[in-house]
């Protein structure tokens, strides 16, 4: 993204504007010059400008009409007023109305530089803020997760649809899963992206202090409370606050959290005033809360509070027709931080990548990756430069054992699982695709859909 430092002059007074355009361009920016508010709504409508510099009264469609098309159409451009000593009054009003700032005739030229480097400096930041944001949204779109799985492509579909909606969201998974890339996707996806998405770990925050940082304290409201704070529902407002890990929020505090869910107001800690919320609830967690709830660990009532839409998000383990995808995604992501050129990967380390079960999932994959492109030893990744438990598993999975032990064995449990580990693997070499991966085991598709209803396999 680049700084454009162009300005536009809009003056009825031509000796004024030609003034100003020596000046400017003795400065190094780029000036257009017009005359008239028309003739600049008409450049307006070819050519983004970082400031302009409007005299108050024109002939026609004024500074102040210009100032609001502006505000309208490009929240970018500064707006700077030109004005006589007698209207500085009406150009303070127009500064209500988004104008950066007003210069009085005759002008001070070494004051107006200076108002005009600080407003191209807003412009930029401005502008800055709004590509981040752009690209904060494109990074969390729907598209930017991962999976062409069948799981993956029903975790998608109630993505999409609860996007819209206001609805409480629990999102179930165990660690690694990326639970909180999807909530972020939905937060960004929904009619709340512009404001803010406040994550809150329940399980890594001590019992004594999760209440403050949830919900904010007074001054005074116990020993360490030198100042007022926030808490994380007060600066998540009228966006998307994410509770992970919320399984491990104590008891006593799950009964204020239902409490705050049903008022939708809560109260600082050491305070009485009371503060309305209007904020989306979005928490997760890796623990069975139905479980939790029948041992009495967790609350009923708040547990119906928070699964009013579930999304259940798949280990690796069952999804592995994504494992290539999630390689190559890694692959290229870690080779441009690390700037160097996308490293390929062998048949044998791919391999061993897909037989591996993956206990940590997704994030584990993402970590091996790393350590792996940083140590290689050469331009291409090698079963060699995989971490031994991952490149045993495939030296392991190739030659399955045909010696029957002194007890016997369980033949029928043993062809089972020989199947579902080739099964695993074809699909993750056909990235999914059935009849591709029935083909590389030698049976038609509608033998390999049989058998993976069989075995279980999404």
């Amino acid at each position: 993204m680049s700084q454009l430092n162009q300005i536009l002059l809009v003056d009825d007074e031509k000796d004024n504007c030609l003034a100003l355009t020596t000046l400017l361009r003795q400065t190094g920016y780029r000036i257009s010059a017009v005359h008239s508010g028309e003739a600049a709504l008409e450049l307006l409508q070819d050519q983004p400008y970082d400031l302009i510099i409007s005299d108050l009264f024109l002939p026609g469609i004024s500074g102040i009409d210009i100032l609001k098309r502006v505000k309208e159409t490009s929240p970018r451009t500064c707006f700077i007023l030109i004005t006589g000593n007698a209207s500085a009054e009406t150009a303070v009003e127009a500064m209500k109305e988004g104008a950066f700032d007003y210069i009085t005739k005759p002008f001070n030229f070494e004051k107006l530089k200076l108002q005009v480097a600080k407003a191209l400096e807003k412009s930029q930041l401005i502008a800055e803020n709004i590509y981040l944001r752009q690209q904060l949204h494109g990074r969390y779109r729907f598209d930017k997760i991962i999976g062409i799985s069948e799981p993956m492509q029903k975790v998608f579909s109630r993505m999409e649809k609860v996007a819209a909606t206001d609805s409480t969201i629990l999102i179930l998974g165990a660690s690694g899963t990326g639970k909180e890339l999807v909530a972020k996707a939905i937060h960004y996806n929904s009619h709340r992206r512009e404001k803010p998405f406040v994550a809150i770990n329940c399980g890594a925050i001590p019992a004594d202090l999760l209440e403050s940082e949830l919900f904010g304290h007074v001054r005074g409201a116990f020993t360490s409370a030198n100042a007022d704070k926030p808490g994380k529902f007060e600066v998540a407002n009228g966006g998307t606050i994410f509770l992970d890990e919320i399984g491990n929020m104590p008891l006593q505090l799950q009964m204020k959290l239902l409490r705050v869910l049903q008022e939708y107001e809560f109260e600082r800690v050491g305070s009485s005033r009371r503060i309305r919320l209007n904020v989306r609830l979005i928490s997760a967690t890796n623990v069975d809360l139905a479980a939790a709830v029948k041992k009495g660990e967790f609350r009923e009532d708040l547990y119906y509070r928070l699964n009013v839409i579930p999304i259940t998000l798949p280990p690796l383990s069952e999804r592995r027709g994504d494992i290539p995808l999630l390689v190559r995604h890694f692959l290229e992501a870690i080779c441009r931080t690390m700037n160097r050129p996308l490293m390929p990967i062998s048949r044998e380390a791919l391999q061993a990548i897909e037989s591996y079960v993956w206990p940590g999932n997704v994030r584990e994959m993402e970590n091996v990756i790393e350590r792996t492109v940083a140590l290689a030893e050469g331009e291409t990744i090698t079963l060699a430069d995989l971490p031994s438990y991952i490149a045993e598993v495939e030296s392991a999975s190739l030659v399955p054992s045909t010696q029957l032990p002194e007890s016997g064995t369980n033949m029928p449990a043993l062809i089972a699982e020989i199947e579902q580990q080739l099964i695993l693997q074809a699909l993750g070499r056909s990235h999914g695709v059935k009849a591709r991966a029935a083909e590389l085991l030698g049976i038609n598709r509608t033998t390999l859909v049989e058998k993976m209803k069989r075995l279980k396999i999404s």
